[in-house]
């Protein structure tokens, strides 16, 4: 029951691909089926998004393919055709083009992702001898721009755990709505604070997914690994005060035929008795982090950035962290709080002293 919710996921991200693949040339089956075993199915669904625009890209622009009528007509010995100043052009097209007649936009972060799809393609066949070079090895990647890290806090902690259990900031109606569903929302934000999960970790979880007797949950981590990870005792006394009272009866105002299997044993619902979603999620967090810290955009991202500064400041243990959050590079850890080994120095700089404050000059 646990894994439902997971494994219609997964069907659902199976079913989107196999229709996008079909859109692309006939030997990109090739490179889907042997990337299989190493990667995910949503890192799949989005390497055939990328690889639609790019060959779209090629039948409109290059002139090698100006005969092609279509996508189909592609075969793996036009990678050979592909020139670097091709692949340039292409980074530079990416910047604004149109596709399906819907404009898009893409900054230094979104040509990395699709200009790395383009780089794992031309690696694959090449790496399979299916093509005697691998021009994409030369392309530059986008620079990517370091972002401040932004997170909570001690005081804004309080404050949007407040804002959620009071809603004094909301309307009188506003506050009847949110009556119904106050339990859950502090439940999820103490969860996300208290353990550091992503988002869409939270949106799978499922009652059977707990554990009160050891205070421990199993979630699936991204790629489909699953870990066991500890909660204390306020994550503990919310998330029983949720599941025991509103979530208890909202199941109860329902046939239990009326709610869909992958919802049944859902940790967190919506009003309509559903799955919460992602989206959803993000839409709490945001509610309530604009009473808490106006001058900051707070994602659910961003509650995980709190969590894992708050462990690191607690324990000085930069794998502890790794760990818990689920980092397969300890460097993905380090670069995402950097800031507060900077604070470790500065604390170092104070504490050796050279000489005796004490003793008289």
């Amino acid at each position: 029951m646990a894994n439902t919710y997971i494994k219609e996921r997964d069907k659902n991200l199976a079913k989107r691909l196999r229709a996008i693949r079909d859109e692309l040339p006939e030997f990109c089956e090739e490179f889907f089926v042997g990337i299989e075993p190493v990667t995910s199915p949503l890192t799949r669904l989005n390497y055939a998004y990328d690889l639609r625009i790019f060959f779209d890209y090629l039948l409109k622009n290059v002139r090698a393919f100006r005969d092609y009528t279509d996508l189909y007509d592609f075969t793996v010995e036009d990678l050979n055709k592909i020139t670097l100043g091709n692949l340039e052009s292409y980074m530079e097209y990416l910047s604004f083009y149109e596709y399906d007649g819907k404009e898009s936009q893409n900054h230094d972060k979104g040509k990395a992702r699709k200009i790395s799809t383009v780089r794992t393609f031309f690696k694959y066949y090449f790496n399979h001898d299916r093509i005697p070079s691998n021009v994409s090895a030369k392309l530059t990647m986008p620079k990517q721009h370091d972002k401040d890290i932004i997170r909570l806090e001690n005081h804004e902690v309080e404050r949007i755990l407040d804002a959620a259990e009071t809603a004094d900031f909301m309307s009188e109606h506003q506050r009847k709505v949110q009556a119904n569903t106050r339990a859950r929302d502090v439940a999820l934000l103490t969860l996300l604070l208290g353990t550091g999960i992503r988002v869409s970790e939270c949106v799978g979880l499922s009652l059977g997914d707990i554990d009160f007797e050891t205070n421990a949950f199993t979630v699936t981590r991204k790629g489909g690994n699953q870990a066991i990870l500890y909660f204390g005792d306020e994550v503990r006394e919310a998330l029983l005060y949720y599941i025991e009272g509103e979530r208890k009866r909202l199941i109860d105002r329902c046939e239990k035929t009326e709610i869909a299997e992958t919802d049944r044993d859902a940790l967190f619902l919506s009003l309509q008795v559903k799955r919460i979603s992602v989206r959803a999620v993000e839409n709490i967090v945001k509610k309530y982090a604009v009473e808490a810290a106006p001058l900051k955009k707070i994602s659910p991202h961003k509650l995980r950035s709190t969590f894992g500064t708050n462990l690191y400041r607690a324990t000085g243990d930069i794998y502890m962290v790794a760990d818990v959050l689920g980092h397969r590079d300890v460097n993905t850890t380090k670069k995402h709080y950097a800031a507060i080994e900077e604070d470790h120095r500065k604390i170092a700089a104070q504490v050796v002293k050279l000489r005796d404050p004490k003793k008289p000059l």
